[in-house]
């Protein structure tokens, strides 16, 4: 039912590692249109967009069939491909850690199972936690499935401080960078450890069969790539972010081909200077922020981002793309998903693509 096939993996692929190379002449356009008549039948099982609202126990089988037929009523246009996200919630490596979860159709929450203080807190890895259990086994299903013609994305296991103040939260951590700064960043390593072991096992599992890496921000790579994040560090100084944040982020910027940041609201502006001093640090995703003017209204920032040699995401309407690509004078580097059109608007998307000099396969 994927409307897919090897040969637009192949042109996929190409394309995707040229824009990672900066070789590509053009940006990359991920347009996934919905709204097809589906070449199956429907599922009685309602396709929840956040995967933890299944819970522990219920067959991946199920929840891989909802992707299925979420997918087979798609189409992929430009550099989009077909992909799949298990959706635990941001942050997901704290349930890992022993945290509870509360889901619900929009959004996760993860609260600490008992209150500690900073020099008890052990975070530790339980390979044996139902909630990794389950993520592993929507993977493993996912891949029986569909084999390599669908990506399956890595879950979304959060930033090590946001992690963090799951268990000690946000304002109890903003104290304890204060008087307990050793332990902080004990916990944070430890924290780091445990994310990795995650990142390590779930892709052992899903490679080789998968066709490569990706992330909730589906940018698709041959070789691991991750959108990394510290929303706790818009509430901290500038020097704080180069002590308590950067070293560890640095660390993963490392460990990853493909290294993205997640810039999360205008709080943490001050820090991008010292983020993309980061060598390893492949791009940034900018998002303003709740009740802020949106993307085209930050041409500075995307300037600041692209003078410094690094890549950007962005996302939006045509009409918002299409004036900050004008503000920014060239569309080369550019990540862009457009997300709100339907099978309706194939021939608008068509346009676009054409504008941006995206060839079209035989394939359609």
């Amino acid at each position: 039912p994927v409307h897919f096939d090897r040969s637009r993996w192949d042109f996929v692929s190409e394309n995707h590692a040229a824009w990672w190379d900066k070789q590509l002449k053009r940006p990359l356009i991920f347009m996934a249109l919905k709204g097809y008549d589906a070449p199956r039948e429907p599922l009685s099982t309602p396709d929840r967009s956040v995967t933890a609202t299944y819970g522990v126990a219920e067959n991946p089988d199920i929840i891989i069939d909802a992707w299925d037929y979420r997918l087979s009523k798609q189409r992929f246009f430009g550099d989009a491909f077909p992909c799949v996200f298990p959706n635990f919630g941001a942050g997901a490596l704290a349930a890992f850690l022993g945290a509870r979860v509360e889901a619900n159709e929009n959004t996760v929450w993860f609260h600490p199972d008992r209150q500690r203080e900073i020099g008890d807190l052990q975070l530790k890895l339980d390979t044996g936690n139902p909630w990794f259990t389950q993520v592993k086994n929507i993977c493993a299903a996912a891949q029986q499935r569909w084999g390599e013609m669908v990506q399956v994305s890595m879950t979304d296991l959060g930033g090590t401080l946001d992690i963090l103040s799951t268990f000690r939260p946000s304002g109890t951590v903003l104290t304890d960078m204060c008087l307990f700064p050793e332990e902080v960043k004990r916990c944070t390593w430890e924290i780091h450890t445990a994310w990795w072991s995650c990142f390590n096992e779930i892709t052992e599992l899903l490679q080789p069969v998968n066709p490569g890496h990706t992330a909730w921000m589906p940018i698709f790579s041959e070789t691991p790539y991750y959108m990394l994040q510290c929303d706790l560090c818009y509430m901290i100084g500038t020097d704080m972010f180069d002590e308590f944040v950067k070293p560890e982020l640095a660390a993963s910027c490392r460990k990853l081909d493909h290294a993205f940041y997640h810039l999360d609201g205008v709080g943490q502006l001050p820090h991008l200077d010292s983020l993309l001093a980061i060598e390893e640090l492949k791009g940034v995703q900018w998002v303003p922020g709740d009740g802020k003017p949106w993307l085209e209204h930050w041409p500075e920032v995307y300037r600041k981002i692209r003078d410094a040699g690094k890549l950007i995401q962005i996302w939006g309407p045509i009409e918002t793309v299409d004036r900050l690509v004008d503000q920014l004078g060239s569309p080369e580097g550019l990540f862009v998903v457009i997300d709100n059109l339907g099978a309706a608007d194939e021939q608008k998307a068509r346009h676009f693509l054409e504008k941006y000099c995206v060839p079209e396969p035989e394939y359609f």
